[in-house]
């Protein structure tokens, strides 16, 4: 249950945008009248120049108002690369994720865009398969990833692989975890204790606890007292990171550094921790955020969710590979595996065979006047 809570915490760009691989950059396109918000339509006509992508989130329910975000940003995608051979049909999860993809694949769509909650995943891929449709979601759980379920979102495991590289080649060789109970917890601790491992690096001690603010406070006053790393892991929010971070250290000292995971993107609570200050945790960059965000407003008269970036570099994603995709034919699955990835607002991307996205992350440091980037995202996939 916590991973399911934290990856919808987490669902709390106008740039020019080039492709990998040599692609134009993508023109601004109108700013002028916003597009119509995006609807259920009923009665599709058929489609001989178009190719059919349906994008299920929700639009009625708790989930609202993040699921229009995505919506919207997918509109802005379509007017601002002036793409004419894709048609996107929205579909309401709200209401059933089921019944959401039955619609969608009776109305002969050959990809599905969504869902957003890794909840709804299961019962969307079952009956896409069927139809041997693939997904690509915008959910961060990394259990649901699959050969025709991609994931969009940013997984525990390649935020902490990213922070340990950090911490490592900055003279961090001894670490430890802090780490919940349960699914996220276990999967936290398996890439945190490759990642260490990878990095030439030893994990030395691991405590866990429920999440409680006693168990997590008994939990981190046991690991201070064992002692003898340099730094660890807190796999928890921000706000439990909190609440742990001034039994391990205190406040001002250099040492043990603190280190946190992609959860931490977004809260307020890390600046205002005194304990947390010169803590590192790695994060999608946000460069060309404000500018998307100044053009979605000017558009939509409301300001977007962080996550909208993930509707419009998954219909960046869909134009690229169109180009390749014959109208009326199953979707090119086999592209989404490119090597050198994909570059959208949120900086280059790419998914391995098994569906888990891989992304350019930044690692930011928690400091009194808020946070700072202390080692840029890499503009590409080198390796």
């Amino acid at each position: 249950m916590f991973e399911t809570q934290m990856g919808r915490r987490r669902l709390l760009m106008l740039a020019a945008v080039t492709a990998l691989a040599g692609c134009k950059v993508i023109p601004k396109g109108p700013a002028a009248t916003p597009p119509p918000a995006p609807t259920p339509e009923d009665n599709l006509p058929s489609d001989q120049k178009r190719q059919r992508i349906a994008l299920l989130v929700p639009l009625t329910g708790p989930q609202a108002a993040w699921g229009q975000s995505i919506a919207n940003a997918t509109q802005m995608a379509l007017l601002d690369t002036s793409a004419k051979t894709i048609r996107i049909t929205t579909y309401d999860t709200g209401e059933g994720p089921a019944a959401a993809a039955t619609r969608a694949m009776a109305d002969g769509n050959k990809l599905i865009l969504g869902p957003l909650s890794g909840d709804d995943i299961p019962a969307v891929a079952a009956i896409a398969r069927a139809s041997h449709v693939p997904l690509i979601t915008y959910s961060s759980v990394a259990d649901m990833a699959a050969r025709d379920v991609f994931m969009m979102g940013t997984s525990s495991t390649g935020a902490i692989e990213r922070v340990v590289d950090y911490a490592h080649s900055r003279g961090v060789n001894r670490f430890a975890l802090l780490a919940p109970k349960g699914s996220y917890g276990s999967r936290a601790g398996a890439a945190y204790a490759a990642a260490v491992k990878a990095a030439g690096g030893t994990l030395v001690s691991t405590q866990s606890y429920d999440r409680s603010n006693s168990s997590i406070i008994s939990a981190a006053t046991r690991l201070r007292t064992r002692g003898g790393y340099d730094a660890v892991l807190i796999a928890d929010s921000g706000k439990y990171a909190a609440m742990a971070a001034p039994q391990l250290k205190t406040a001002g000292a250099a040492s043990p550094r603190i280190l946190g995971t992609e959860l931490w993107s977004g809260e307020l609570t890390l600046s205002k921790s005194p304990a947390l200050r010169g803590a590192w945790f790695a994060a999608i960059s946000d460069t060309r955020f404000p500018r998307f965000a100044d053009s979605y407003k000017s558009r939509f008269g409301t300001a977007p969710y962080r996550l909208a970036t993930f509707g419009y570099d998954s219909v960046l994603l869909a134009v690229r590979i169109a180009r390749d995709w014959r109208i009326g034919t199953a979707f090119p699955t086999a592209r989404m595996t490119d090597h050198d990835g994909f570059l959208g607002l949120d900086g280059p991307f790419r998914f391995a065979p098994n569906g888990i996205g891989e992304r350019a992350l930044e690692v930011r440091e928690a400091r009194a006047g808020g946070i700072t980037i202390v080692s840029p995202a890499a503009e590409k996939f080198v390796d």
